[in-house]
């Protein structure tokens, strides 16, 4: 089964695959929204089999987000962003943020989806600064050169790029890590780099909760969804300097406030971190 999304009359209707689920469509049903298929909530029932509270996966996600968004803009001269597997809009998205505090920001989002690239064709034309690719997000030699890219960014000035909940999802033969050195090694000096990932905790209490999370995505209709470690998840960051607190659970970045409730065993399961290059 496909169906066809038309996003106005004089554009090629986006035939979607309705009997695979897709990244993007996933996290949208974890976040609770409706821009997904019963294939695709058919992945969020089976993880939360495993652990009711699997929606906070992606809501710690998208709170890390927003907050390294607000840290850059805020606390660095960084004006222009390069976000990997947007994903589908949400409430504060990364241009969002950023441009409410630096209204000069740009921000270029680069996603596949077919259902993304329905909705970022209706972002460009509400929003000068912000662009969109439909391009594939593991393949960085093609992202670095790609037309929208390099049209509105500059490379010989810092560029903010995020690979926020992505690279887990890669299924190719290559390592995460040699696809982010590509990445890092094309960006200038003063540059920032943002990753979340889900996280295999070294405590046996949530290690065996990520490796049954891990076989729920894996025998899913999304079949993508890896547990890596700390030490795996470190060396995505190769040449950076990472920015304190290092490389911590999403939660634990930077918290609006202070802890009143403790975490749920899941949030132990997904980590991030921002690296700075030199």
């Amino acid at each position: 089964m496909t169906a066809d999304l038309t996003v106005s009359d004089d554009e090629t209707p986006i035939h979607i695959d309705t009997n695979k689920a897709s990244i993007a469509r996933v996290y949208d049903a974890f976040l609770g929204g409706k821009d997904n298929y019963e294939v695709d909530r058919e992945v969020f029932r089976r993880v939360q089999e495993v652990t009711p509270e699997a929606a906070q996966l992606a809501w710690d996600n998208r709170q890390f987000l927003i907050r390294v968004s607000r840290f850059i803009a805020t606390e660095t001269r960084v004006t222009q962003y390069l976000d990997c597997g947007s994903g589908l809009p949400t409430a504060e998205n990364t241009h969002q943020v950023v441009q409410r505090i630096k209204p000069e920001s740009r921000v270029v989002y680069v996603d596949n989806d077919p259902v993304v690239l329905a909705h970022g064709r209706a972002l460009l034309a509400e929003n000068s600064k912000t662009h969109f690719s439909p391009a594939d997000i593991f393949e960085p030699m093609r992202i670095l050169q790609d037309e929208v890219v390099g049209q509105h960014l500059d490379f010989s000035e810092p560029i903010a790029l995020f690979q926020l909940g992505t690279l887990h999802h890669y299924d190719g033969e290559r390592p995460p890590a040699d696809i982010m050195r590509e990445y890092i090694d094309a960006l200038p000096s003063g540059s920032f780099v943002a990753i979340s990932h889900f996280l295999g905790p070294e405590a046996e209490e949530y290690c065996e909760l990520a490796r049954r999370m891990e076989q729920a995505f894996l025998h899913s209709p999304m079949g993508t969804g890896v547990f890596r470690t700390r030490a795996e998840i470190e060396s995505m960051f190769h040449g950076l300097e990472l920015v304190d607190p290092g490389l911590v659970l999403c939660a634990d970045w930077w918290p609006t406030g202070p802890r009143l409730n403790p975490l749920y065993p899941v949030q132990h399961c997904i980590a991030g971190a921002v690296g700075h290059k030199p």
